[in-house]
């Protein structure tokens, strides 16, 4: 009789704890439900991003919005997609994912490129790609502003009378990288430099301004060309492939939330890649957290009331 009434008992409480719950699973609790996940990797640029997505977020709706900071790489934050880990990615770079999540070959131009990957991730991934916020963060030969007006330097092609004499400062990787790196640089420009002088991406930039090197390979976006005012010379033969940055959402995350979409698009075309170089700059230059760079900016736009 005590067993029996032991084993009642369990299934009374057990009975009971379902119906004090709500008869919910583990991560579908009401909270839950109501809870965005933006996901960023680990650079500043895309934290300022995420929180800028955050806060339209906030603005617009009573969603609560977590954040899921420092994902490691694009295949990680894509993976993170994938498991339902997050529900937006806010930096998606198209030339990366065309060759990483996508596994296709590169494309030169922009235009198609956003194409392809907003095409494939709707159809394999169930996720939207949205139309980019307006930058692109790819490879660019720079040069001090004083070297570019000396001798009329705008485009790359124009170094080539100049070329046995520049000392070229870049990171280790691209020297030795396939299809965009040195190799498939000289096979597409048909010239080399008199020297290359690999170093760490975040050193180039001092470099060039201390006249140790006479041209660096940079990232458009980063806030240390505007800083120690160097040019960015125009890819006239287009060999970098094209990495315009738009958020990914996930297809059910914008089924249950149907404001977002229209949040979201309120950002297109809103950013350029100066403005980009700017709010990365207030970052790592001013040392100022993300979140307040983000909210500053959100503020001076008026978190784009009437867009979209």
């Amino acid at each position: 009789m005590y067993k029996k009434n032991k084993h009642l008992m369990m299934v009374i409480m057990l009975a009971l704890s379902v119906v004090l719950s709500g008869c919910s699973l583990p991560g579908l609790s009401a909270g839950a439900a109501n809870t965005i996940k933006v996901g960023t990797l680990g650079t500043s640029e895309s934290q300022i991003m995420g929180n800028i997505v955050r806060m339209m977020i906030e603005h617009y709706t009573d969603a609560k919005v977590e954040m899921v900071n420092n994902l490691g790489s694009s295949i990680v934050q894509h993976q993170a997609m994938m498991n339902g880990d997050i529900d937006i990615s806010a930096t998606r770079y198209t030339g990366t994912d065309l060759a990483g999540a996508l596994a296709m070959e590169p494309v030169k131009d922009p235009e198609e490129a956003l194409e392809i990957v907003q095409r494939e991730f709707q159809k394999r991934f169930d996720q939207t790609w949205f139309d980019s916020y307006g930058f692109a963060n790819s490879y660019a030969f720079t040069v001090t502003r004083s070297l570019a007006e000396k001798e009329n330097l705008k485009s790359v092609s124009d170094l080539e009378p100049l070329v046995s004499d520049l000392r070229l400062g870049v990171d280790n990787s691209w020297l030795k990288r396939k299809g965009d790196g040195y190799e498939g640089f000289v096979d597409e420009y048909g010239f080399e430099f008199g020297k290359t002088f690999p170093m760490q991406i975040g050193l180039v930039y001092q470099a060039a301004a201390n006249g140790e090197m006479d041209v660096v390979l940079a990232y458009t976006t980063d806030g240390r060309i505007k800083a120690f005012d160097l040019k960015v010379l125009e890819d006239d033969k287009r060999f970098f492939p094209p990495y315009d940055t738009s958020p990914v959402a996930r297809n059910d995350a914008l089924k249950a939330h149907p404001e977002l979409k229209g949040i979201l698009e309120k950002l297109s075309g809103q950013i350029s890649t100066e403005k980009m170089q700017e709010l990365n700059y207030e970052a790592d230059g001013k040392m100022k957290e993300p979140a307040i760079v983000a909210k500053e900016f959100l503020e001076e736009h008026n978190y784009f009331e009437g867009e979209g």
